[in-house]
């Protein structure tokens, strides 16, 4: 019944089809046979022929309107008549919708270019609906009645001919006992011997007969189960015994791997411990010798003197740095690396190292040049710390293989994450070189040691700090054709709305006369230099002689053009780009140094139009911390940190009190009575250390509140916990620096007391 009633769906569905088919074919030929008399009474202007015609189409019972429109759109005649009602008119009008309006423009063939207008028939499909619906309904009720008729008769044969024997079958096999299934043959039903019926009688016979032999079989295997019993259990018995004396085993081999982790824990802290002595060990001396070479520089001395000095100084340091890649290494593979969650602004970080690195990319006459995105927002959340370390290795690492053209650093935000690309065009690496360059210890080949140095841990140190912080380096290189990395870090922004590129506001006098551009298309810096202005919507021109904006050229003396552009201009200011640090500003032009900085190129305009307003409002909204005189006390039992320590803080004009070990400082700050703003507290000390020291000072009231600054070489992991948890209030590290002892001095000096 189911396949009939989609058989006959489907022959109503293609009668539907056909019916609308049909409908449209009879009323074009209906409009047709209509078309050459409509003409002909157009074309005379007839009123009383186009209703005949017209009462003549009204005839037809499906048309409810027809009229005879002239060229000028107006009715020449009509007829029409009202649509018949039905109670089934709505499924037709589903079907075939209300009306139908067919409309043919009328020509005659002498005047084949002359529009008389046109003929339109209005029909109502409900008479073709009606006509499909009878015959659908026909359709449906003889289809459903030769299912049912089909359905019985097959039901009929069906019982006889199947279903009557198959319960005669299972009436048999129902009859068997559980028993003695063997003993049981089915009898083969009357008139089934040859078809499907009588094979599967035998086939159950076959395996009645299959169940008898089974059933032996079984009882075979049952007399030869109670012989095997005893034997298994025999086996069961040696098999527990091996089991026993394995798990002896077992256990003794538990004990020993114990051993050996308790073994490996303890081999862990020696080697944590040896790398925090090592690095206190080592960098003591060596802040003495980068400290006194610092001191003995400052002083005046012969150039041939100072040359030998500065290459020892630089010596040293590079020392340092190899000591710190080997610790920062080893606490990464030991795990034991601390990363910062703070907010930092990434352009200014990146600002910063490319312009660390712009006076060692000058002496190999190569630039850096520092293109940021303008829509980079202010403030991510990271650590900058080592986000520094990353740009730094990268930048020196580019500087150190390029011999000619320029180093490019680029940083925007791509997909959520941030994109730090170094592109160089130094000397590149072969494929089998980029294998090798993260592994510790190795570069691209031994040509490259031999001819430019290095340890190779630069890069790997680099690709354990990005993994370290969930991020991923790439690099993409050919041999000769420069080096290309990229650095994909998941740092979010700190907040979204306050974090979105801060725009200064641009005064109206830059952004009403522009800036004129005249550099070179291939000038390394030209693209950045625009991108910036672009993004505060100042108007770029190229320069040219009697412009009126403010002028841009290269500072080099060499280029004619862009002298005799900045000799004869007559605009607001010149601007001169300077790439090698060698141009000295005048009244009439200002200098901008290169790589760029957003806030320098902001300076540098509103200086070039007069605006030194600006620049003192700034001033005045953001003070600089200005620092004063301080009593401090310097714990350090090394006589030369002593020293080197002592003259840095004097030169900054701090008054020193120095003392070898925590006790002598106690009594000290004793002695003192409350004289000490600051305390330098080393850690590693004789007789009384850094942190009992500290902890005795917490306990005495009057100096609950005094500042203890840890300064120590310990710099493995643990150790600024160390000194906040003995009650230390910040960390800084040997060797010892002055710009952050300014920094930190700064940072916790207490205010300073009103003025009578």
């Amino acid at each position: 019944m189911v396949l009939g009633l989609m058989l006959n769906i489907v022959q109503v569905t293609l009668d539907y089809f056909s019916a609308r088919d049909s409908m449209e074919q009879e009323i074009r030929a209906l409009i047709e046979i209509s078309h050459s008399p409509a003409s002909q009474i157009a074309y005379n202007i007839d009123i009383r022929l186009a209703e005949e015609l017209l009462d003549g189409l009204l005839r037809h019972p499906a048309t409810i309107d027809a009229r005879i429109i002239d060229s000028n759109g107006q009715t020449m005649a009509a007829a029409s008549q009202s649509s018949p009602d039905s109670r089934y008119r709505w499924i037709s009008d589903l079907l075939f919708g209300d009306s139908r309006v067919f409309s043919q423009e009328l020509v005659v063939p002498q005047l084949s270019d002359l529009s008389l207008g046109s003929l339109t028939v209005t029909i109502d499909t409900y008479h073709y609906g009606l006509l499909f619906l009878q015959r659908a309904g026909y359709t449906v009720v003889s289809g459903l009645l030769k299912s049912l008729v089909l359905t019985a008769a097959l039901l009929f044969i069906f019982f006889f001919v199947l279903t009557r024997p198959m319960l005669n079958v299972i009436g048999a096999l129902s009859r068997v006992k559980a028993e003695t299934p063997e003993k049981v043959r089915l009898p083969v039903p009357e008139n089934h011997r040859e078809d499907e019926i009588g094979l599967m009688v035998g086939v159950i016979n076959q395996h009645l007969e299959t169940i008898d032999s089974s059933l032996a079989q079984l009882r075979m295997a049952e007399s030869a189960m109670k012989n095997y019993s005893s034997q298994l259990e025999q086996e069961v018995e040696d098999r527990t015994r091996e089991i026993s004396e394995k798990n002896e085993a077992l256990q003794r081999g538990n004990r020993a791997l114990v051993r050996a982790k308790e073994d490996a824990v303890r081999r862990a802290r020696a080697r944590a411990n040896f790398l925090a002595s090592m690095s206190h060990e080592i960098r003591t001396p060596l802040n003495g010798v980068l400290g006194m070479l610092g001191l003995a520089l400052e002083g005046n001395m012969e150039q041939a003197q100072r040359n030998r000095l500065e290459i020892a100084l630089n010596a040293g340091q590079s020392l340092l740095g190899l000591l710190n890649d080997i610790l920062d290494i080893s606490k990464v593979e030991a795990g034991k690396l601390s990363l910062e969650n703070i907010p930092f602004s990434l352009r200014n970080l990146v600002e910063e190292c490319a312009t660390l690195h712009a006076q060692q990319a000058r002496r190999k006459n190569i630039d850096v040049v520092a293109d940021i995105d303008c829509e980079l927002p202010e403030t991510f959340l990271g650590d900058p710390t080592r986000t520094r370390q990353i740009l730094n290795n990268l930048l020196s690492n580019a500087i150190k293989f390029t011999e000619s053209g320029c180093v490019r650093i680029r940083a925007t935000r791509y997909n959520g994450n941030v994109r730090i690309d170094v592109i160089d065009t130094g000397i590149g690496m072969s494929k089998e070189g980029l294998h090798r360059i993260f592994s510790p210890f190795s570069q691209a080949d031994s040509d490259t040691t031999r001819l430019y140095g290095g340890t190779g841990l630069g890069l790997t140190l680099c690709r354990q700090l990005v993994e370290r912080m969930h991020g991923q380096i790439l690099v993409d290189s050919e041999e000769h054709e420069g080096t290309h990395f990229t650095v994909n870090l998941p740092l979010p922004v700190h907040d979204e709305q306050v974090s979105q590129p801060s725009m200064p506001a641009i005064p109206g006098l830059i952004q009403e006369v522009g800036v004129d551009i005249g550099m070179p298309e291939d000038y390394p810096h030209r693209a950045p230099i625009e991108h910036q202005l672009r993004a505060w919507s100042i108007p770029l021109r190229e320069a040219a002689s009697g412009g009126e904006g403010i002028l841009m050229v290269v500072a080099n003396e060499s280029d004619e053009t862009a002298a005799q552009l900045a000799s004869s201009w007559s605009g607001p200011g010149i601007i001169l780009v300077d790439r090698d640090g060698s141009a000295q500003p005048t009244d009439d032009r200002q200098i901008l140094s290169m790589p760029l900085r957003r806030e320098q190129l902001y300076r540098t305009l509103c200086r070039a139009t007069g605006l030194d307003t600006a620049d003192r409002a700034k001033t005045i909204a953001t003070p600089a911390v200005v620092s004063r005189a301080l009593n401090l006390l310097l714990v350090e039992d090394n006589q030369v940190n002593q020293v080197v320590a002592s003259s840095m803080l004097k030169k900054l004009g701090h008054t020193v009190t120095l003392a070898e070990n925590g006790k002598q400082a106690l009594e000290a700050l004793q002695q003192g009575e409350g004289k000490f703003d600051i305390v330098l507290m080393d850690c590693q000390m004789p007789v009384m250390d850094g942190y009992e020291a500290t902890r005795t000072i917490r306990e005495n009231p009057e100096w609950r509140n005094l500042p203890v600054i840890a300064v120590t070489a310990n710099v493995m992991q643990g150790d600024r916990d160390d000194c906040i948890e003995s009650g230390m209030n910040d960390y800084i590290t040997k060797p010892y620096n002055r710009a952050d002892l300014k920094s930190i001095i700064d940072r916790w000096a207490p205010p300073q007391p009103p003025e009578d």
